[in-house]
């Protein structure tokens, strides 16, 4: 009896034992089984078609989103910008005022086009359930996307962008991002607003023809934007732009030319970059040879967060549009443009813009009176 008791009392201690061995695991596990528990958690997957047909398997409800650089940062930011973990590049100091701060302290991972700076070990740190690149398609896209998803181990969708299918990639990001009334909503301005842009072009064309123009970026003011590259679908669209060059560049910089060329073409109006040479023209007696110069048809385009006109080429582009029909078409825009900014910035930056505010975006953008008075030498 005595010899049981003794067997017994060792079964009770060996099982507390074990007991007390496997709650301290337990406890000391937590993190571990937390994550067991989410990798074995059953997520409802969906097969979604991009816009180059590569059919890629994504969650249902997506939280955890990369831009593959600023294009689709800028997008994202406008659909669902709580879904981001990370950005492409830092916000600037321009934009930063339109920003909330848990958006400017996000990590950054670089791009996969233009500086090719992307950090994947940054991205994979992140661990995103996709990495979205929204824009122009490129001959090469489908062959890019496929290359950053082996890359990275995650999967990539490039959504298309152009300044006539803006509202159709707002609608898809919204429906895919569990953004839907959002992406609706900014669909509908994109789309509005670029049927109000074709009516103008369309009546300009029916009548005295298009203002003959130029878009002129660097800081001495040589460099054009060229008919038909993808950084001019606006200028094409609103005006007549009389940069023909052999090589349109795919950058935003545009092609260098130089000053007798631009003397030659003798533009009706000037568009200067942010940082360009609007605020030496006046002073400059071989630009008041220009008739734009003379005449005080020079604009500067607005810039904040981003260049209205497309620097990056994102759905910037469309503030641009409206921006660049009231310098064109004063008559038809001119009262109705800062309703659609203080709209603009109210849907897509998630910022209530001042009256103040607005002065200051578009000053030196808008009133050509103010441009003669700037033009103070004319040449006979």
């Amino acid at each position: 009896m005595e010899e049981l008791m003794k067997k017994t009392s060792r079964i009770i201690v060996f099982v507390l034992i074990v007991s007390l061995t496997m709650l301290g695991g337990c406890q000391g596990n937590n993190r571990q089984t937390d994550n067991n528990l989410h990798a074995t958690k059953q997520v409802e997957m969906i097969v979604f078609t991009d816009s180059v047909g590569r059919e890629v398997e994504l969650p249902k409800d997506i939280s955890r989103v990369l831009p593959s650089g600023s294009l689709a940062q800028i997008f994202l930011y406008a659909v669902a910008p709580d879904s981001l973990i990370g950005i492409s590049g830092g916000f600037s100091e321009d934009a930063s005022k339109y920003v909330e701060n848990k958006y400017l302290n996000l990590p950054e991972i670089g791009g996969f086009y233009g500086k090719d700076n992307l950090n994947l070990e940054e991205v994979a740190a992140l661990n995103p359930e996709v990495i979205i690149d929204i824009g122009e398609t490129k001959m090469s896209i489908a062959e890019d996307m496929d290359t950053l998803t082996k890359q990275t181990g995650i999967p990539t969708i490039h959504i298309a962008a152009g300044i006539d299918t803006m509202g159709s990639a707002f609608r898809i990001l919204g429906e895919l991002l569990g953004e839907k009334e959002q992406g609706d909503k900014l669909g509908e301005y994109c789309d509005t607003l670029y049927q109000d842009m074709e009516k103008i072009s369309s009546e300009a064309m029916q009548g005295a023809g298009k203002p003959k123009l130029l878009y002129l970026t660097s800081e001495n003011g040589e460099s054009v934007v060229a008919k038909g590259s993808y950084h001019a679908e606006i200028i094409d669209m609103l005006g007549d732009n009389l940069a023909i060059v052999d090589n349109p560049s795919g950058k935003g910089t545009g092609n260098e030319v130089d000053m007798e060329q631009i003397l030659e073409w003798n533009p009706e109006i000037i568009i200067f970059a942010p940082d360009g040479y609007y605020d030496h023209v006046k002073d400059d007696s071989i630009w008041q040879q220009l008739d734009a110069v003379r005449n005080g048809k020079f604009f500067k385009v607005p810039n904040g967060p981003y260049n209205w006109l497309g620097f990056p080429p994102s759905s910037n582009r469309v503030l641009g549009m409206g921006w660049l029909a009231a310098v064109l078409y004063p008559d038809k825009m001119e009262t109705k443009i800062k309703g659609l900014v203080e709209e603009y910035y109210q849907l897509f930056y998630h910022y209530e813009l001042t009256s103040d505010e607005y002065a200051d975006l578009v000053k030196d953008s808008i009133s050509s009176i103010d441009n003669v008075e700037k033009s103070t030498t004319s040449v006979e």
